[in-house]
């Protein structure tokens, strides 16, 4: 049951996600760049104030603080690797050809499981994961709407994004590995999910700044000009000074943020308490939940033709084929 409910609450966090990064670029439309390092920097500040709460109050022991660094650093790499591989690809690609490229997530996440835990997977499983290898392999190939903005722009930005998501999958097993090992390890048990988002995103923070000149040119900032392009996101983010267009911040970003935040940190809870395949099943299924809505008339019905919408359905037939955990 509790994997059950914290499955629920990763689906309608990563929904409500995707649609609050959108309204948060209402007012932000001009510094989609600056919201970017804003999540990344202004949650390493929050992570760590909430790791020192639970470290007063006795929920995050020494022992727990003393675990090597090592992995966390590789965290950061492989988190710091795919939002610069996603930035890449991004920037090229079309908006509803991502959400659909983003379902080879599962497949990494089920073959770097079995490589690495050494998972087994039953039949049904395999075939949930093929079916959504088949459904993206129809909308990349089809030559209408989704598939038709994928081709135009050739082979090799849909496979680095493809490539981003590889590095998210790697990430998710190896946040599964520390936490198998720290159960192992450590006489509490188990590590507090605070101890690994504090130190992977610091990390992260740290490689993110490492690629900046690399980032800010992906979205056409020029480097010599990102100290003036940062304050003006600022005051376009706090709504102040003569900077117009900015109605709605800070209410929506923060709103974003917020939410982005409960996601991360729920996704995090359920690959605790159950494993990577699970907490990936939970996170994909978001995406097609999302697409449900203009199969019904919804306002984003214009985006998909009627053979990516029959695509999304090939891809809700692969999760719920998948839904089962394979034994260790």
């Amino acid at each position: 049951m509790e994997v059950a409910l914290a499955s629920a609450a990763v689906v309608a966090m990563g929904t409500g996600n995707r649609v609050l990064y959108k309204l948060a670029l209402v007012p932000l439309r001009n510094y989609p760049f600056f919201l970017a390092q804003l999540a990344t920097f202004g949650y390493v500040v929050i992570y760590f104030s909430i790791l020192y709460l639970r470290y007063q109050a006795g929920i995050v022991t020494d022992e727990m603080l003393s675990l090597p660094q090592k992995p966390f650093l590789a965290v950061g790499i492989l988190e710091a690797l795919a939002a610069a591989a996603g930035m890449a690809a991004g920037a090229v690609l079309s908006g509803p050809s991502i959400p659909i490229l983003s379902q080879t997530y599962l497949v990494w996440q089920l073959l770097l499981s079995a490589i690495f835990l050494k998972r087994r997977y039953r039949i049904n499983e395999i075939t949930g994961c093929f079916l959504v290898a088949v459904g993206v392999i129809i909308t990349v190939a089809s030559g209408s709407g989704t598939g038709a903005s994928l081709k135009s722009t050739g082979i090799v930005w849909p496979l680095l994004m493809i490539v981003s998501f590889f590095f998210q999958a790697a990430d998710t097993v190896l946040k599964e590995t520390i936490f198998i090992n720290a159960s192992k390890k450590l006489k509490c048990g188990s590590v507090d999910l605070f101890v690994v988002n504090s130190h992977g995103s610091a990390y992260q923070a740290l490689f993110m700044c490492l690629l900046l000149p690399f980032l800010s040119k992906l979205w056409g900032v020029p480097f010599h000009l990102l100290p003036t392009y940062i304050k003006d996101g600022a005051a376009c983010f706090l709504n102040m000074g003569s900077i117009s267009g900015c109605e709605g911040a800070p209410l929506l970003p923060l709103l974003f943020v917020l939410v982005n935040m409960g996601f991360n940190i729920s996704l995090l809870h359920l690959l605790k308490i159950s494993s990577a395949v699970v907490s990936s099943l939970a996170s994909t299924f978001s995406v097609p939940v999302q697409g449900l809505h203009s199969l019904v008339g919804g306002p984003t019905r214009s985006l998909f033709s009627e053979r990516s919408r029959n695509c999304v359905v090939q891809l809700l037939l692969g999760c719920d084929g998948g839904a089962g955990e394979g034994q260790g």
